[in-house]
């Protein structure tokens, strides 16, 4: 199941055991593989609508923390201001964005990106399970655009199916609290 990832992020899913234990130990892990400035993850209710982000790794500390543990109820608008966002809900695949200043407006919004974010290349990876949106893993870079490579975006795809059972026991644990 992890033979094919790189070994600091198939350390991560070998070395812990909790849905808390391993997110927050793959931020750094797919950071560093990536080389990104941040790499954060937003989990998500989707039957309720409440949203956080309480995994977030940063390269340095010049880098705007995404970062807030406590559930709050998504905006209405968020699907309408944030295509990725709308994407994700309809579970299409992941978004690779090489660069946000010049990426189709079809796929995201320059200015909410830049208001909301502040990056210029990401990948918005969604977290999807019988048709429902759970989670979003981003990873990103700030000062310039980026090629995401075949072998990131397979490994992407590799954590994405590995990690979506974990947020939707991580979501299904906290709905019961």
């Amino acid at each position: 199941m992890f033979e094919n990832l790189p070994n600091s992020i198939a350390q991560v899913f070998i070395s812990y055991q909790t849905p808390g234990a391993i997110f927050a130990a793959l931020m750094p892990a797919l950071g560093k593989f990536l080389q990104c400035d941040r790499c954060f993850l937003y989990l998500r209710d989707p039957e309720i609508g409440l949203g956080k982000v309480p995994f977030c790794w940063l390269h340095d500390s010049t880098i705007p923390k995404i970062y807030d543990e406590n559930w709050k109820t998504e905006p209405e608008s968020l699907a309408t201001n944030d295509p990725m966002f709308a994407a994700a809900l309809r579970t299409e695949p992941s978004i690779f964005v090489e660069d946000v200043e010049i990426a189709d407006a079809k796929i995201l919004s320059q200015e909410f990106e830049k208001q909301s974010f502040g990056h210029r290349a990401l990948i918005h990876a969604h977290l999807c399970d019988n048709h429902q949106l759970w989670g979003i893993l981003q990873p990103c870079v700030f000062k310039s655009a980026r090629n995401w490579t075949q072998e990131e975006r397979q490994t992407i795809a590799q954590i994405t199916q590995i990690v979506t059972p974990i947020a939707v026991e991580y979501v299904v644990e906290a709905r019961q609290k």
